[in-house]
Parts: structure tokens; C-alpha cells; sequence
């Protein structure tokens, strides 16, 4: 059997009720390649601070703030990527071929659009931008700051465009092409680094720009590859000529409509997670030392969390598109399978935290802060895992503005709580409190959203999807249309344009 023909078995066995077993393995098998994708950034990630860091502090700070910035503007592009996900999964799900073309060519204008602006205004700007994230115009972490822009804002370019092929890619449902694509880059770049970095033989020492260099090296390969795997899939998407797809402009709007709240949802929580360093500064270098080394750990395990997020919304998007009504049943499966494994790592953290912090601090007051914070991390984890999976039916169906909106109120939470309980008796563990305390109020909410959804598990009408022919067409049927209107939308007919603007809240 072809990998596309196991891939089709996988969501057709998910597609059917009452299959726990079947989405479960749906599930992984997506989610797992994904977060393989997500571990390779990390580890390699780690192995370039090692080769920079025989350059000295100042350059690992300058890298170290780059790749801050880099974080940030991955919002940017995410509301591409994600977008032509969704759109791309209900498309195929639904079998409307057609629109196929049209949703790789709205994203594509938005990479034109947005590529621009983001390399060229950040390359002319890199002075200012660095002294921004540095906090003064002068130093050598400025100035090696200033110089690791030099290139990586150029770089970016091709960074957005991986971002926008991976999704399209996720969209037919292989979630491994994106696996292997990350393998690539980031095996070129740990043979690259040392080269370009220190210099061997007859290459130049270009410091930390070599670190830049080699990054947008291994990634432009990647994307070369990337492109001629994607043509061929696309090749093989029958019907893509026929003339029943929507406007370019309808569809970018769809992706707009699916991606900003993607993508404010993602700064936003990047947000919290700095003004939390704020706090936890006031308390000394231990506690900020342990608040380090824990965000760090903590990534690891929220994205797996974030793996099954993205195969639930592709799953979602694809069985939905086809007219089947699965979100409870991908939803309680996604859960289940996230809390899990959240609960698993969670445990071994609080039991063996003071053990984790010495691998990155021997300073008694951090490892003593650490141990603190793993023992109270456990229902954060759990909590925030049950958030960001439950979310990935919320991606598929149509309906991410409830991400950000969950995330704003858990925001309005936290925040407060943390700097309030912080001036009490707990001191910094009312910080770690109000981890726990905010992610319980939004898993809350998000389990509302959820049965609200769903109808407390009762089968939804018609798909949610970014374009949906067979919904429109049914709906057409139901006020009074005729039984060839309705066939018209099951082949993904002249109702599929006005159809994608279903992704509304």
C-alpha cells in the first residue's frame, strides 16, 4: 500500500463513529511526526549554542536574542502555514480537487505580501532593531547582534516559505515530508556550523554571521526539496483544472480568518511567558534561574501537546469537509492522549526536579528553586494540555478565534493572580500557583467552547471546514433546492465558493 493510501485509511478509519481506537492511532500516527519536526528545531537549536558559545557570552547573547526574534516573527508566517492546513484538509476531505490550486496560490500571495516587508524593513532596521531587544547601542552583544541580522533577516525568506510549504504539505495529511524536511535542514546546519563558524581549512572565520549562514543554507535546501516533493503531490490531485474552485481573494480571506487568530494566540502566549519573567525576577537569580530552566523543559513536553493539536485540526478539517460529524469523538481522543502524556512527563518532573535543574545550574539556590517549581508544574501541565489539543478541533472546524479569545481570558487570569499572590506569604510560588490557577480557568472555558461545539457530543451538521461545497449544497437542498444542487455540492460545485467564508465565529 502507498503511503497516500495509508494516509486515506487513517482518516477514513477516524472518520467513522464510534472508532476511539482507530482516531487514536490517527492521531499518532500525524502527531508524531510532528513533534519529531518540533525536537529537531530544539536539538539542533542546542548543539548550534554549544559551537557559538566558544566564541564567547556575547555572542551566545547575540544568537540568544535572534532567536528570540525569530520566535516572534514565526507568528507572523504562522497564520499562512496554518491557514492553508485547514483549507487544504477540508478541501481534500470534502473531494473538491478544484479549490487546490486556488489555496496554494492565495497563500503564496500572502508570503509575497508579508516576505517583504519582514526582510527588507528588518534588514535596513537591524541597528535599531537590535539595540530594541538589547537595550543600548553600544557593546559587542549589540554589535554581533547587529551582524547575525546582517543575514538572518535576509534568510527569513526562505524561513516563511518552509513554513508555508510544510502546511500545505500537513494539508494532504502527511505530517512526515515535514518531519524529514526539518531532519534535513537541521543536519546541514550541524555540519555547517562548525565550518562556517570557526573555519576549517581554506573557509573564513565568520563567527556568529557563519552561524546565520549555515542556518539559512540547511533551510534553503530543505525548501528546494520541499517544493519538488509538493509539485509531485499536487500532481497527483486529480480535477485540479476543473473551474468549480473560488476567487483567490475569498480564499485568502478564509486563511486570514483561520490563521491571525493562529497566530495571535501564539504572541500572546509568548507575551505571558515574558511578563512572568518580570515577576519572578523581583525574587532573585535561583528562582529566575529555575524559571529558565523550567520554560525550557516545559517546551519540550507542550510540544507534544502541540503535535496532537495539529493532527486533531487536520484530522478535523479533513473528516468534517466530507460531511461526517467526528469532533467529539477526535476531540476526547486528542485529549486523552495529550493529558497523558503530559501527566506522564509531569510526574517525572515533579519527582526528579531537582535532578533535571542540575543538568543546567549547579547554583544551590537554583536547584532548590527548581525542585519547587516542578512539584507545583504537574496540573499546569496537564491543564494546559488539555487547552492545546482541544484547540486543534477548534483549528479544523473553523472556529480558531476561540483560541485567542481562551488564551486573552487566561491571560486576564494569570497575570494578575501571579503579581498579586506574589506579594503575599507564597512569595515566588504564588507565581507557580497562578501557572496552575490560569491554565485551570481556560481549560474551563476551553471545555464549554467544546461541548457547545460538539452539542455535548451530538452529531454537527454539515462540515466547518475553510471551503465547504457539500455543506453549501446541502443547506440548498434543505430550503427547498433540488436533488441536483445537492449533487452539485457533494462533487464540490459552483457552491464552494461562497462556501469558504464559513469560517467565521
Amino acid at each position: 500500500m502507498s503511503p497516500e493510501s495509508k494516509r486515506s485509511a487513517r482518516v477514513r478509519a477516524a472518520a467513522e463513529p464510534g472508532t476511539p481506537a482507530a482516531t487514536r492511532r490517527a492521531l499518532l500516527g500525524l502527531g508524531v511526526p510532528v513533534y519529531g519536526e518540533l525536537l529537531s528545531g530544539v536539538v539542533a537549536g542546542i548543539i548550534d549554542t554549544l559551537w557559538v558559545a566558544r566564541l564567547g557570552e556575547a555572542a551566545v547573547g547575540a544568537v540568544a536574542v535572534a532567536s528570540t526574534l525569530e520566535n516572534v516573527l514565526l507568528g507572523v508566517i504562522l497564520m499562512a502555514g496554518t491557514g492553508a492546513t485547514m483549507l487544504m484538509a477540508d478541501a481534500l476531505g470534502a473531494g473538491r480537487r478544484g479549490e487546490v490550486p486556488v489555496v496554494v496560490r492565495a497563500v503564496a500571495v500572502l508570503w509575497l505580501v508579508i516576505t517583504p516587508v519582514v526582510t527588507v524593513g528588518g534588514f535596513l532596521l537591524r541597528d535599531r532593531v537590535a539595540t530594541l531587544l538589547v537595550g543600548g547601542g553600544e557593546g559587542e552583544v549589540h554589535r554581533l547582534a547587529v551582524a547575525f541580522f546582517a543575514v538572518s533577516f535576509p534568510g527569513m525568506a526562505v524561513f516563511f516559505a518552509q513554513n508555508v510549504v510544510d502546511g500545505l504539505i500537513k494539508g494532504t495529511g502527511d505530517t512526515r515530508t515535514p518531519m524529514r524536511m526539518a531532519l534535513l535542514a537541521n543536519g546541514i546546519v550541524l555540519v555547517l556550523d562548525p565550518l562556517l563558524i570557526h573555519g576549517v581549512g581554506p573557509l573564513p572565520r565568520l563567527g556568529v554571521q557563519g552561524a546565520a549562514f549555515a542556518t539559512s543554507a540547511g533551510r534553503a535546501v530543505a525548501l528546494a526539496v520541499s517544493l519538488v516533493l509538493l509539485r509531485r503531490v499536487l500532481g497527483r490531485v486529480p480535477g485540479q483544472r476543473a473551474a468549480t474552485g473560488p476567487r483567490v481573494a475569498t480564499v485568502l480571506r478564509s486563511v486570514l480568518r483561520v490563521g491571525l487568530p493562529v497566530s495571535g494566540d501564539f504572541v500572546l502566549r509568548m507575551g505571558m511567558s515574558a511578563a512572568l519573567v518580570g515577576i519572578v525576577a523581583r525574587f532573585g537569580a535561583g528562582p529566575l534561574a529555575a524559571y529558565g530552566v523550567g520554560s525550557k523543559v516545559m517546551l519540550l513536553v507542550t510540544m507534544a501537546c502541540y503535535a496532537f493539536r495539529q493532527a486533531a485540526a487536520i484530522l478535523t478539517a479533513r473528516t468534517r469537509g466530507a460531511g461526517r460529524s467526528t469532533v467529539w469523538l477526535i476531540g476526547r481522543q486528542a485529549l486523552l492522549l495529550a493529558t497523558t502524556a503530559a501527566f506522564g512527563a509531569g510526574l517525572l518532573l515533579a519527582l526528579g526536579g531537582r535532578r533535571v535543574t542540575r543538568l543546567f545550574t549547579a547554583e544551590p539556590a537554583a536547584v532548590d528553586a527548581g525542585a519547587v517549581f516542578f512539584r507545583c508544574l504537574l496540573p499546569c501541565l496537564v491543564l494546559l494540555a488539555g487547552v492545546v489539543a482541544l484547540g486543534g478541533v477548534f483549528m479544523g472546524a473553523g472556529r480558531s478565534r476561540a483560541l485567542l479569545a481562551v488564551t486573552a481570558f487566561g491571560a486576564c487570569v494569570q497575570l494578575p493572580l501571579a503579581y498579586g499572590l506574589s506579594l503575599t506569604a507564597l512569595g515566588v510560588r504564588g507565581v507557580w500557583l497562578s501557572m496552575s490557577l490560569g491554565a485551570g480557568a481556560q481549560y474551563a472555558v476551553t471545555w464549554v467552547l467544546f461541548r457547545r461545539l460538539t452539542g455535548a457530543g451530538a452529531p454537527c451538521e454539515g462540515g466547518a471546514g475553510g471551503a465547504r461545497g457539500a455543506g453549501a449544497a446541502g443547506e440548498s437542498g434543505r430550503r427547498g433546492g433540488t436533488g441536483a444542487a445537492e449533487e452539485s455540492g457533494r462533487r464540490g460545485g459552483t457552491g464552494a465558493g461562497e462556501a469558504v467564508d464559513v469560517h467565521k465565529w
